[in-house]
């Protein structure tokens, strides 16, 4: 095949070879990690930065040991600062009671990876409570966008004597949340940023054996009280980081070693490190809104054993009695569990789309169902092109899809083809397709709201209203028929994590794509210079739920727009001039004269370039870069017909 889809490695031949032999070798890429790490040093010291920076990311993986991430960390180091800057940026402070510089190396490579460079403070080794109290501490020099608390369960403080009964032991508990809010509180006030707090490993050893978990006083039950309390208790602009979870899942006692602590002051054994720094990893990443965001599934031998067009539907392996069969059978489940927090799902098949579709429709024991998939293709092109139009067909960048294949031929395609898509390595074991999404952390979440268990929903909605639009006379018609109506309102305590959510996620209708976390939306919304305003739209093909956000300051005589972006599945509704509406109504009541705004242009908002001007602003200003600036007088203004039935909120 001699499509070379990624042009920056593809002017290292041999580097690509490497690459693709490395990445398509399956349970012994060990094997060829050396020979790849001798070909990117090449590349390196002959100063082709971008093209090793490029392998690197495609490398990077949480499946790697401890000794070869340590390995690429160096050779990241090596071409950083020279190779092109990531798409993303952010800022964040580490404030530790370990040892946290492999940690933070890590981490950093990660982002890399994700298209995330790392802006970093690291406060010194066990002094994170003296950092956020000291209003002069460096901390408040750095400005981070993100403060991390990373801590292990050796920081707590009021731990209960074991004659305790339990209401004494909910007293030390609350006095511990009360001091670890305080600090929350403290940086939030000064900073107006976002945190990430660890919870509590549980400690290894058990004082009271097997009696452990029902003793009240026990040092098992006040770990696990207080991480409770934690989750209870944090407020929008506190994410917990679940390092309890994360110990389990690695196992206790490997992450639990006090040699490594004792030794080295690490927070648990190198090999857990990687997985530590890619948890933290899929949080920054998620709060960025880089998140996957759809499943691309297979059928034959991925949701079902067998071939369906050879074996027909009562041959396929799935269901009760047999091992394999409920193997496929757990994986469905586990998938649809995916579907209903918020993962669209979508089947790319090389198949007879009748014959795909029968098992989604006749087999007894098929959890999902055809109204489970957002999208279904099912033909006889290759994969890499399906999945172009998966994405198009959904309005969804193809770095937001996750393709999984039992078949490393189709993966080793998409790899090549569509080297922007995510492609977990999997044998072909389906609960090993569990395994291989839960330990990449694709769908990572850290708010759940109700647009994310109804996304499913929408996107099927959208196609109804699609076959509608091509039925209509002209837009107006199709418009009226709609019967929508509005919520539009200031951004308030229900819709603060879901404003932000958009604000970090949107970037083809998203005039600037600035982004903001949920703690500085809250210190926005708090300012009376700010105005804002969310948007939810309900239909008669159902409820779309909150779309549209937009943030204003008032500066002298103008509103200036700082945020104004929307869910590209409503586009053509006419939203956006109900809400200028609504902000051209604001601004008069009170005495401004004029509303003021800028493009931003990026590779993913050309949408939007004309967007100002289509709404009846004047361009006063164009600089070289593209980034535009607009103006509307308020004294010519005349409020758009919408064919939208607004209702005010508060």
């Amino acid at each position: 095949m001699s499509v070379m889809p990624d042009p920056v490695i593809s002017d290292s031949p041999e580097l690509e070879s490497a690459l693709e032999q490395y990445l398509g070798s399956g349970e012994d890429r060990a094997k060829h990690f050396g020979a790849l790490c001798t070909i990117l040093k090449k590349v390196i010291k002959a100063g082709r930065f971008d093209p090793a920076a490029a392998a690197i990311r495609r490398v990077v993986s949480p499946e790697m040991d401890y000794t070869s991430t340590q390995t690429l960390v160096r050779l990241f180091h090596s071409c950083r600062w020279k190779c092109a800057p990531s798409a993303q940026k952010t800022r964040l402070a580490v404030l530790s009671s370990f040892t946290s510089n492999q940690l933070t190396q890590m981490l950093e490579l990660f982002l890399f990876a994700a298209g995330v460079d790392l802006e970093l403070y690291e406060a010194d080794y066990g002094v994170f409570r003296q950092e956020i109290i000291e209003p002069g501490s460096r901390l408040y020099e750095f400005k981070p966008r993100t403060i991390l608390i990373a801590t292990t369960w050796r920081d707590l403080t009021h731990w209960p004597a074991i004659g305790d009964n339990a209401a004494s032991v909910d007293t030390h508990v609350a006095s511990e949340q009360r001091e670890w809010s305080s600090l929350w509180q403290t940086a939030h006030d000064r900073l107006g940023c976002q945190l990430i707090q660890n919870n509590f490993d549980q400690p290894l050893w058990r004082q009271l054996g097997n009696h452990e978990m029902r003793h009240p006083a026990s040092r098992s039950q006040f770990v696990a009280k207080v991480n409770q309390s934690f989750q209870n208790s944090a407020p929008p602009y506190v994410t917990i980081h679940d390092i309890d979870g994360l110990s389990a899942w690695l196992g206790r006692r490997q992450w639990g070693d006090d040699r490594f602590f004792h030794h080295a002051k690490l927070p648990c054994a190198p090999e857990c490190l990687v997985h530590y720094a890619h948890s933290l990893a899929s949080i920054l990443i998620a709060q960025i809104g880089l998140s996957k965001k759809c499943l691309v599934l297979d059928l034959d031998n991925t949701i079902w054993g067998g071939v369906i067009g050879d074996d027909g539907l009562g041959g396929i392996r799935l269901g009760q009695g047999d091992a394999e069969g409920e193997g496929f059978l757990a994986f469905q489940r586990y998938v649809q569990k995916l579907r209903e927090r918020g993962v669209i799902l979508a089947v790319c098949s090389k198949n007879t789309d009748s014959i795909a579709r029968e098992a989604f429709l006749k087999h007894p024991e098929m959890v999902l169902k055809i109204d489970d998939i957002a999208c279904f293709v099912a033909n006889w092109q290759d994969k890499a092109a399906n999945i172009r139009t998966i994405a198009k067909e959904l309005n969804i960048g193809l770095n937001s899809l996750v393709f999984l294949d039992d078949n490393p031929a189709e993966r080793a395609i998409v790899r090549r083809l569509a080297p922007e898509v995510a492609v977990p390595e999997v044998t072909g074991d389906p609960l090993d397709f569990v395994d291989a999404l839960e330990r990449h952390r694709y769908f990572q979440l850290v708010i759940l709201g109700r647009e994310d268990l109804q996304r499913t929903d929408y996107y099927r909605a959208n196609a109804e209203r699609k076959q509608t639009e091509s039925s209509a006379q002209n837009i107006d018609e199709f418009l009226q028929s709609l019967d929508m109506t509005a919520q539009i309102g200031p951004i308030n305590e229900m819709s603060l994590e879901r404003s932000a959510q958009l604000i970090n996620k949107s970037n083809q209708f998203n005039l600037t794509t600035i982004r903001r976390s949920a703690a500085e939306v809250s210190t926005i919304t708090h300012d009376p210079k700010w105005l804002t305003r969310t948007v939810s739209l309900k239909d008669r093909f159902g409820d779309n739920g909150l779309i549209s956000v937009l943030l204003a300051k008032i500066e002298g005589k103008s509103l200036d727009i700082d945020t104004w972006l929307m869910s590209c599945r409503v586009l053509k509704r006419n939203v956006e001039k109900l809400l200028l509406n609504d902000i051209c109504k604001f601004a008069m009541s009170r005495g401004l004269e004029r509303i003021t705004a800028k493009y931003i242009p990026t590779e993913k908002n050309a949408l939007v370039k004309d967007h100002y001007t289509d709404l009846g602003f004047t361009e006063i200003h164009r600089e070289s870069t593209g980034e535009c600036r607009y103006e509307l007088k308020l004294a010519d203004f005349k409020p758009a017909e919408t064919f939208i039935k607004a209702v005010e909120t508060t």
